[in-house]
């Protein structure tokens, strides 16, 4: 039970209700001097110590320990009285063993400051989340060194003013280093000043890119495939807006929701009642519902009554719908900002923007579309297999049509294929490029030009089985004990792993 404190000399063992108290003392052998080094074993006298060690049958134990003050016999030394310590049980002034502060450190390292004091007050070693956070900042920082495949990310300290760069091991996720600021500078000195890195996986940050080409010419760069589909979807729904005016006249039958189908169901349950010659009251308690609610359902002939058609809020633009209307049927091509200046003089109050939005969202031309541009582009990049009939259905009528709806949906599918890391996928990016440059969608062709810029870390992106997801997950640890210290976390502590 006691084997941690073999080190000591245990005399008696306490039952003290809540707590074990240990009455133990130091071995009498000499110990070398902290100073000189001089072995001694002459007493000048003793003191005593109380030390908490690890918990036994969700007990508290204390352990009471005397140690001896000893003399140093060289001559000369400055040190001529010291008290005695225990190597690797108790340290000077710790008043925990070694092995209860080893577990409250890893305890205190994953959940910091209040989480680690709320779960150490149950394992019966209570403390505050100050002393949490004084034991989270003792611990030793983890040895350094360089991986084979480094991952690299940056984080903010203090949003819009500080930064930092985190370095990771991506192949097993291990913290490496924490370097103060994001430039290009700061991460070219430590690539110089650690060598043997052979793969860099990274975002789309042209900084990180520069510096890597500048200290590591040989090293392969691997740009990471969540950046790369995210910065997919930036565009396709910048696409979709920007073909709204198209696709949101068609405005088709809202499908059906499982909202609108358990509508249908009890309306049906209802009448199916009424006709049978049940009265209202005894529909109400067979049906589990309230009166007022099957007085309701029962005044609507058809359950297409009870459905609410989706409407646009009221805006400043819509007394002015019809001119809209009639000049933009007249002439297709005319400005947005030549429709503001008609309208104005017609009594407009509103601004250009209001306009522009009214025009690109299709409110122009009808009553508010069934599907917004975000969950249009939604369906757009979920996989057809993942979607449900009512919306495959959805997109089908959508993409009939607008034309450049339907090409966006190939190009999206087919560089969705390209994610999974295989040979060859470099060769079928350049193919899909150049299809995508004949197509009418000036979006996603800043996009090929952003992938253009940066192909080589590109490329290794889609033929090479490493990405950056570990540095993220990381990343997201280090913002959750910053969160947690209240910026009391250093460099230091954001280092230990």
């Amino acid at each position: 039970m006691f084997g941690g404190l073999s080190a000591l000399i245990i005399e008696d063992v306490r039952d003290e209700y809540d707590l074990i108290r240990v009455m133990a003392r130091t071995r009498d052998k000499p110990v070398p001097c902290p100073v000189c080094g001089v072995p001694t074993g002459r007493v000048h006298g003793y003191c005593s110590r109380t030390v908490a060690d690890v918990p036994v049958d969700g007990r508290r134990v204390v352990v009471s320990l005397q140690v001896r003050r000893l003399v140093c016999p060289a001559w000369g030394c400055p040190r001529q009285t010291f008290r005695e310590q225990v190597p690797g049980l108790l340290e000077r002034y710790q008043r925990r063993t070694s092995r209860l502060a080893g577990q409250l450190g890893a305890v205190i390292k994953e959940l910091a400051g209040r989480a680690g004091a709320r779960l150490s007050a149950v394992l019966a070693v209570a403390v505050s989340r100050s002393t949490a956070l004084r034991l989270l900042m003792r611990l030793p920082l983890p040895p350094l060194r360089v991986p084979r495949v480094l991952g690299v990310d940056d984080f903010a300290l203090k949003r819009r003013h500080r930064y930092a760069t985190i370095l990771i091991d991506a192949e097993t996720g291990e913290r490496i280093d924490v370097l103060p600021g994001r430039s290009a500078d700061v991460l070219e000195t430590w690539l110089r000043s650690h060598c043997g890195v052979e793969i860099v996986c990274r975002d789309g940050s042209g900084a990180y890119g520069e510096a890597i080409r500048r200290a590591l010419p040989d090293a392969v760069q691997v740009s990471d495939r969540w950046h790369l589909w995210a910065n997919l979807c930036d565009k396709t729904l910048a696409e979709v807006r920007s073909h709204s005016a198209c696709w949101a006249t068609v405005n088709p039958p809202r499908p059906a929701g499982v909202r609108e189908q358990t509508t249908r169901e009890r309306w049906r349950q209802i009448h199916d009642l009424l006709n049978k010659g049940v009265g209202l009251l005894e529909c109400a308690r067979r049906l589990n519902l309230s009166l007022n609610t099957v007085k309701r359902y029962a005044r609507n002939r058809e359950p297409d009554t009870l459905r609410r058609a989706p409407r646009y809020r009221p805006t400043l633009v819509d007394p002015y719908r019809d001119h809209l209307r009639e000049r933009r049927a007249a002439d297709p091509a005319v400005a947005v900002l030549q429709l503001f200046r008609e309208i104005k003089e017609l009594g407009y109050t509103g601004s250009l923007n209001l306009l522009y939005r009214y025009i690109t969202q299709g409110r122009a031309e009808g009553e508010r579309p069934v599907i917004t541009p975000r969950r249009l582009a939604r369906l757009l990049l979920t996989h057809p297999d993942r979607l449900r009939d009512s919306d495959t259905q959805l997109l089908q009528e959508l993409t009939t049509a607008c034309p450049e709806l339907a090409e966006l949906a190939r190009h999206v599918r087919s560089f969705a294929e390209l994610l999974t890391p295989a040979e060859g996928n470099d060769a079928k990016l350049t193919a899909w490029i150049t299809t995508l440059r004949a197509a009418d969608l000036p979006h996603l062709h800043g996009y090929a030009n952003g992938l253009e810029l940066d192909r080589g870390a590109v490329n290794a992106a889609l033929t090479l089985p490493h990405h950056n997801g570990r540095t993220e997950g990381v990343n997201t640890l280090t913002k959750r004990i910053m969160r947690q210290m209240h910026g009391r976390a250093g460099f230091d502590l954001l280092l230990i792993d």
